[in-house]
């Protein structure tokens, strides 16, 4: 078994799950998670390259959020579309990161995750308010690499 098949288990993952869908109620905001063992790429750049493969730059109010992390680089980067990057502050992300990297360290990886997601979700809505007919844009589920 993978060090990312081991990172979370079944029943972690959904928890995740439920926790995108309970941050995702308040806002057209999509947020996804992405863990997969290590990159040769710069972290970032290896973000935005999955936000792509994922298709999540195709969301209306360009506003999809992915949560990506590196299992053995013991590396994770928050990537938000275009949308949010007009909307936001330049440091917007620093509390969810702050978050996320807290739990990490303690090695309460779904927690921090889920704290992450559900912070993240909050900072959407203020930005992104839910709104009527608004649909549900990307899968919930965790993706690996």
């Amino acid at each position: 078994m993978s060090r990312v098949e081991k990172f979370l288990s079944e029943e972690e993952e959904q928890d995740i799950v439920q926790a995108i869908l309970e941050a995702e109620k308040n806002t057209s905001g999509e947020i996804r998670v992405h863990i997969e063992s290590h990159t040769r790429l710069d972290h970032f750049e290896r973000a935005k390259e999955v936000f792509h493969l994922l298709k999540m730059d195709n969301t209306k109010d360009e506003n999809g959020v992915l949560l990506y992390v590196a299992v053995n680089d013991r590396k994770f980067v928050i990537y938000g579309d275009r949308g949010i990057d007009k909307a936001v502050p330049q440091d917007f992300w620093n509390t969810t990161k702050d978050i996320i990297q807290e739990h990490f360290h303690q090695g309460n990886f779904k927690q921090g995750i889920i704290a992450g997601i559900l912070n993240a979700g909050k900072e959407l809505e203020a930005h992104f308010p839910w709104q009527h007919g608004d649909l549900n844009e990307l899968s919930n589920e965790v993706s690996k690499g």
